[in-house]
């Protein structure tokens, strides 16, 4: 498996993914509005592919600009994985890829909202630990941030990109 930028012509098969991974067109419709926000990103479009067929899509994730107070930060979400490879190891795979092009591009900070039994082994921690307010108080230890290389961190209110204010 080999995690790189999403390729132009790769829409589709991103989407389906994201249609496969997960019980919902959620996931799916939030990725196609966050395509056409100011918060896109591409060089943070990643996928992961099979080495021996690099076209086969088997996993995706992104991040977005999101903001705490008025400081840019990143987002993260969604991420999927095609229901034939996940527990092989493609989402870890694609979380540690993501970090480090968001470290590399000198973001303070990426926060999503997730499972706290999985997201702490990338070393994210619950957000009010580092002074960050989740854009809703009930998401409580489900809404995590994993501070990045030596920025100042921000501390206040998290807000993410537009379309996620549509879910």
């Amino acid at each position: 498996m080999i995690v790189r930028q999403e390729r132009v012509g790769e829409i589709e098969a991103v989407a389906a993914v994201h249609r496969a991974a997960f019980p919902t067109p959620v996931e799916a419709e939030l990725l196609a509005a966050l395509r056409a926000d100011d918060g896109w990103l591409p060089a943070l479009s990643l996928v992961a592919a099979d080495a021996d067929a690099p076209d086969d899509v088997l996993g995706h994730v992104v991040c977005t600009r999101a903001w705490v107070e008025e400081v840019p930060v990143l987002g993260l979400g969604p991420i999927g994985v095609r229901p034939d490879r996940q527990g092989a190891g493609t989402g870890s795979a694609l979380v540690h890829a993501v970090l480090g092009a968001a470290e590399a591009l000198d973001a303070p900070l990426v926060a999503l909202l997730g499972n706290p039994g999985f997201y702490r082994r990338f070393g994210f921690v619950t957000s009010t630990e580092v002074g960050i307010e989740a854009p809703d108080p009930a998401w409580g230890v489900h809404f995590q941030v994993r501070p990045l290389g030596g920025v100042a961190q921000p501390t206040g209110r998290f807000r993410y990109a537009a379309p996620f204010d549509d879910l």
